[in-house]
């Protein structure tokens, strides 16, 4: 290694989560914090939970509360008829005549 090109190595690096838990690793920053580690994370823990940190999920809800409205709203769309059923109308009551 060249020196004085890369960052300091850490060994006594700790991770703190949101949960509480601290963890000790080597980095190149002496201290971290995360918002969800392998302690609370629902994939390790077993436990539902939803992580929702930008409002996601209650943007998702909106957006799809408006389209359903919107579609509520919205007039039904004309049923395009082919020519041969046109034909077979007009013959139909040509006959009923």
């Amino acid at each position: 290694m060249q020196n004085a090109i890369h960052p300091k190595y850490h060994t006594d690096a700790t991770i703190t989560c949101v949960c509480g838990a601290i963890l000790e690793t080597g980095s190149t920053t002496p201290a971290m914090t995360v918002e969800i580690c392998s302690n609370c994370h629902p994939f390790y823990t077993g436990k539902k939970k939803v992580i929702d940190t930008t409002g996601r999920v209650d943007r998702f809800k909106k957006m799809s509360e408006k389209a359903a409205i919107k579609q509520a709203a919205a007039t039904p769309k004309k049923v395009r008829v082919k020519k041969s059923e046109t034909v077979e109308a007009v013959a139909e009551e040509k006959v009923s005549k």
